[in-house]
């Protein structure tokens, strides 16, 4: 996904393998009990579509609204930004590239830059287009030059300019092809590889190679007027509304936006119930299978692939700041989910969408509603004191910094984000259900921060 860039530290599932069982889907009244109490009782977003697609045909189970305070109701048309599903777009452009002999898998990404480009290089080894989709580059999950002018909509300023920059200038940390870390910087190069390879922008490409010939006339980057007026709101995951991204640079990487309908025609020729020249590419891409260090869960050209209960589990997931979204297929069985939910919450639609896939996987524990937090005002000299960088874990420092009047707070490769007081020492984040607590000496310095999020209290003493 663009995965969450709030202040989550971390994320991490598994699931044992068992005999295989004989393989259910929910009923839509199931579902929408599932969906009502997440909406309802979890409040952990306005709007939810499921989309399921199994022998029997395809249905369409919504819940919610389009928006908050807004009476009308979602459908299978309504569209939401899929982030980092885009990437499942972007492998099936390099797989279709390679069934058409345009490319190979072990072309090094320089092939495709301009001349004027360096691009990072570890033991004679040089990153190649198959490193990109399995996330194996060596390349951080962001550019060190990701600065953001407007956090929210963070992509939306970075150049091809900074992209260059950042290459030119990176050196490696390990060796490549030999460690997966999930990367949108590297997603994002491969969509803009790609690009330049078939001498079009990446939305023109993907609409001439993959959602043209499916059928798909809800996905694209740029908002149709019809699709616009689809549209649901996204919301931060306090419910409150927020604006949409734009990734111009690293389109590749999550900038699609989608309907259900149009994701389960895409799984319909995944699974194929369709038809479609892209068969070959499709089953190409589940023969690529990397380890990601984390039990039963490979990484394939762009999908993920949990193994569990006997069966593999296909899926990805995206988010933007205020979207979440999970599609996933299970091969043997021909099922296909696709959940799309309207508000950036750590309750997300993935453990939905995995256990309608496999009832035994099971459902996140009921998260506690968002508490309401009020803003207050307060001296701002009190702000230099706070600022500083606190370490919350061996590899994850929290940088908070000041701009005039305002606090902000940034986890390494990650856009900062403002912060907002609701006493002296305790700040609240509006995009993101998630506050801070400052630590003071006799003097009024902060000498850590306690970070209160998804249940968890992390503390980061200060650091230099």
């Amino acid at each position: 996904m663009i995965r969450r860039v709030a202040l989550t530290l971390a994320l991490a599932a598994s699931a044992g393998a068992a005999a295989a069982q004989p393989q259910t889907i929910a009923t839509d009244a199931q579902i929408r009990e599932i969906l009502a109490d997440r909406i309802d009782a979890q409040r952990q977003s306005v709007g939810i579509v499921v989309g399921v697609i199994e022998p029997g045909g395809r249905r369409v189970v919504p819940y919610g609204g389009l928006a908050k305070g807004d009476p009308r109701t979602l459908d299978g048309d309504t569209v939401f930004e899929i982030g980092s599903i885009t990437k499942v777009f972007t492998s099936l452009l390099l797989a279709d590239a390679v069934e058409r002999r345009e490319v190979a898998l072990t072309d090094p990404i320089s092939k495709f830059l301009p001349d004027r480009v360096k691009t990072p290089e570890r033991g004679d080894r040089a990153i190649t287009l198959q490193d990109l989709s399995t996330h194996t580059s060596g390349l951080p999950r962001l550019p060190a030059n990701f600065a953001p002018k407007n956090a929210s909509n963070p992509y939306a300023d970075y150049s091809v300019e900074d992209l260059y920059q950042f290459l030119g200038g990176y050196q490696l940390t390990r060796d490549i092809g030999t460690q997966y870390e999930y990367s949108n910087l590297g997603g994002g190069l491969l969509g803009h590889v790609l690009a330049l390879r078939a001498g079009m922008e990446y939305e023109a490409l993907v609409r001439a190679r993959i959602t043209g010939p499916l059928g798909m006339r809800s996905t694209a980057v740029a908002l149709t007027p019809d699709m616009r007026a689809r549209l649901a709101t996204g919301h931060s995951s306090v419910m409150q509304p927020v604006a949409n991204w734009d990734l111009p640079t690293l389109a590749g990487a999550g900038a699609l936006r989608s309907s259900t309908n149009d994701l389960l025609a895409f799984l319909a020729a995944e699974l194929g119930y369709t038809k479609t020249p892209l068969a070959p590419a499709m089953a190409a891409m589940l023969r690529v299978r990397r380890p990601t260090g984390v039990d039963n869960l490979e990484i394939a050209l762009g999908w993920h692939v949990l193994r569990a209960h006997g069966r593999d589990i296909v899926w990805h997931n995206g988010g933007t700041g205020g979207y979440r979204t999970f599609i996933g297929f299970d091969p043997a069985a021909r099922i296909g989910v696709v959940v799309m939910s309207n508000a950036g919450t750590a309750a997300g639609p993935d453990d939905i969408g995995r256990h309608l896939l496999d009832p035994e996987l099971p459902l996140l524990p009921r998260a506690a509603p968002p508490s309401p937090h009020t803003e207050v005002a307060i001296d701002p000299g009190l702000y230099a004191r706070y600022v500083g960088r606190y370490q919350l874990a061996p590899n994850a420092i929290l940088a908070v910094t000041r701009n005039e009047n305002h606090l902000f707070a940034q986890l390494a490769g990650q856009p900062a984000f403002e912060i907002f007081p609701e006493s002296e020492k305790d700040f609240f984040l509006k995009v993101v259900d998630a506050q801070l607590t400052f630590e003071t000496d006799a003097q009024g310095q902060a000498t850590a921060v306690v970070l209160h999020q998804n249940g968890r209290n992390v503390r980061g003493a200060r650091v230099e």
